[in-house]
């Protein structure tokens, strides 16, 4: 069985060190950038299984290194965690919306930053395979991990794929932040629940770039339900 690939991007070498030795030890091959240009150039060439990225870096930063992944269909799909010194809720949520499924606050816990690669990389690799699902003019195909809505493709990063499959579960059905969490994000890692409602909120600009209502209803202090 083929190793996952992972990049680590950081300037700083101390931290790329600790991360890409705690890695290897852990089975993951492991390859390392210390600039946003070459994190691109790397990614296009390699195209890892997840990316470690730092958002303070030489050259390109990492939020725009995000950003120019996440339009390209070859790497769109490929799970990114972003690290940064900035702990405020507002940077939190603006490198979530620029495409990044998860936010780790410098200075941070390996052991955390770890268990969030192992989650991260589990749900990437989940699927219901064969499974079809549908609810009105929506259609999820897990075999192709396609999304599409009126006949047209829905573009959908990793998180919010995972999120639209859980709701088209059981259409109709309140799903709480928690089970959301636990389902999306996995039992082992603190994320917030309004890491919860940025992703919604992707999920339904997405859903609605072409037109039509959205089909997300919120339920005040419970959770959300397809239709």
């Amino acid at each position: 069985m083929q190793r996952p690939t992972i990049l680590v991007v950081d300037d700083e070498a101390a931290q790329r060190e600790v991360v890409a030795y705690n890695l290897e030890s852990s089975g993951y091959k492991v390859i390392c950038a210390d600039n946003g240009e070459d994190a691109l150039l790397i990614t296009y060439e390699e195209q890892p299984d997840l990316i470690v990225l730092d958002w303070m870096m030489p050259k390109l930063s990492g939020i725009e290194v995000c950003r120019q992944l996440r339009v390209k269909k070859e790497t769109k799909n490929i799970p990114i965690i972003l690290l940064s010194a900035r702990s405020e809720d507002i940077d939190k949520v603006r490198g979530l919306e620029v495409g990044a499924d998860d936010y780790v606050a410098k200075p941070y816990s390996v052991v955390e930053l770890m268990a969030r690669i192992h989650a991260q990389l589990r749900r990437s690799n989940a699927s219901m395979v064969g499974e079809k699902l549908s609810f009105s003019d929506i259609e999820l195909d897990s075999e192709s991990h396609k999304v599409f809505r009126g006949g047209s493709e829905i573009k959908l990063g990793p998180t919010e794929y995972r999120l639209l499959s859980f709701l088209m579960e059981k259409p109709g059905r309140v799903r709480t932040r928690d089970q959301l969490l636990d389902r999306v994000w996995g039992r082992d890692i603190y994320v917030d629940s309004r890491t919860v409602d940025v992703h919604v909120g992707r999920l339904r600009k997405a859903l609605t770039q072409y037109g039509g209502s959205d089909p997300i209803r919120t339920v005040r202090g419970a959770g959300y339900s397809l239709g």
